[in-house]
This record gives structure tokens, sequence and C-alpha cells, in this order.
């Protein structure tokens, strides 16, 4: 037999439960990680008070914002990843993108493009992306002003060499081989990247619609070519915006 509780156990029962229910309510939400929504994390770590999950892969990545340099301050010094740093290597610090991936870097005033290695952590000011070696700097046009608006776009990844003492690796193989292809739009309406698509078909012959779910958001990448270099890819990349898409840019395939 299922016996009633008293009037006495009921309330205390219905008290407790309500003191449940209002300290889930009360617990505090762990802040969204930096970075991209739904991307794999590796192991994080901390930085004036604030919590950093880098990404596992690099595939596919790409980011806007301001670059700022470093140089003969922290010449020589260790880097994130163990290094020596060298200020005249084309080098830079990321936040979260894995070590030793490669970064095709383009300076939004002048069109400068550079590719360079990730090896350390930074820069951790507001605004910023990415923190350049004083040689990339120079060649991207940021020496001057220190800081520039850049796009970066992942093109390629090499694992991280098994002695620091071996040096920094080599550029990997897919930066000069590939293959790549040139984005000329992102849309969240499937029916306008499907038209944008038709629209360059009659004038290229590899053309396609990817889509990308960045966990909050689904887009639909519409791209351009399949080239075996990254020179290849640049100049297609040229002659699209010569066409009037001024946003296209280069990505991995």
């Amino acid at each position: 037999m299922i016996r009633r509780p008293s009037n006495a156990l009921h309330a205390l029962i219905l008290t407790l439960c309500l003191g449940v229910l209002l300290l889930a309510g009360c617990a505090k939400k762990a802040p969204p990680a930096p970075g991209e929504p739904g991307r794999p994390r590796g192991k994080p770590y901390q930085v004036w008070g604030t919590t950093y999950y880098p990404y596992l892969s690099a595939r596919g990545f790409q980011e806007t914002g301001l670059a700022s340099w470093y140089g003969p301050t922290f010449h020589g010094r260790r880097t994130s990843n163990g290094e020596r740093y060298d200020m005249e290597d084309m080098t830079a610090a990321h936040k979260l993108l894995p070590f030793n991936t490669f970064v095709q870097v383009t300076n939004q005033r002048t069109g400068q493009q550079a590719v360079v290695r990730i090896n350390d952590r930074g820069p951790f000011v507001d605004g910023r992306v990415i923190d350049l070696s004083r040689a990339a700097a120079r060649k991207l046009g940021v020496l001057g002003p220190g800081i520039a608006p850049v796009k970066l776009v992942a093109v390629g990844y090499q694992p991280q060499p098994s002695a620091v003492a071996q040096g920094p690796p080599a550029r990997p193989p897919e930066i000069k081989l590939g293959p790549f292809t040139v984005q000329v739009g992102a849309f969240t309406v499937e029916s306008n990247a499907r038209r944008l698509a038709a629209l360059l078909r009659s004038k290229h012959q590899e053309v396609q619609v990817v889509r990308y779910d960045r966990g909050d958001m689904i887009f639909q990448r519409v791209r351009v070519g399949k080239l075996d270099s990254l020179e290849e890819a640049q100049k297609l990349q040229a002659r699209l915006r010569e066409a009037g898409y001024k946003q296209a840019f280069v990505v991995a395939w």
C-alpha cells in the first residue's frame, strides 16, 4: 500500500524541492570560450583571467581584425611552442590556432599579402587577432603604422617537430601544392548562394556551394576553382576581384 505523506512531510519535501530549483537557477554559467562556436577545442590556458581553448584544427579557418607586431624586446626569447623567437622569421602569434598552422595574412588597406607560421600565443589585446614578427610586419606594410586591419585564412599545417632543436619546420607541401579554391561569397540564405553559383558557372568550370555550420548560424559558401598551387589561386582571386567580386579570397580546398 502506498501511504499518502503527512501534511508536515509534504511541506518539507516541497521546501527542499524549491531550494534545489533556486540553487540551480542561481548557478553561474561559464562564459563562452573565445573564438568560433562549434569548432573542436584542445587543452585550455589562461591569461589575465580569461580562459582560451585552442582549436584542434585550422581547417576552413578565416578571421578579420587588427594585426600588430612584436620585435626586439622579445627577440631570442622562448615562444609558446618552445622555439626561440626570431623576429626575422615569417612567424606570428595567435590566441587559438594550432601551432605550425600556416596563415595567409592580407592587409585590407593595401592588399599586401604574406604567409606566416603560428608559433606563439597572443595578442591579448581586444580587437587584435594576430601579432606578427618584424619580418612579416615589414612585408605586410604594418611596420610603420604598428597596426592594420587584416584578413586571416588558414592555408596549411605541419605537425610539431619531434624536437625543438631541429629548428622551425620547413613550409609544408600543401602551401605550394594545394589544392586551393577562391571563396566569392557566404550566405545565410541558400537560394542566394545558388543564384551566385549559377552566375559564376557561366564563366568558370569548378564552382561549388559548401555548407558551413558555425554553431550559431549556417552559411552557404560559394567557391570557385580547384588550383594546385597558392600562386594559381591568387591569380584567380585577382581575376575575380577585377570582375567585381571585391571580397574574393583564397582558402584551402
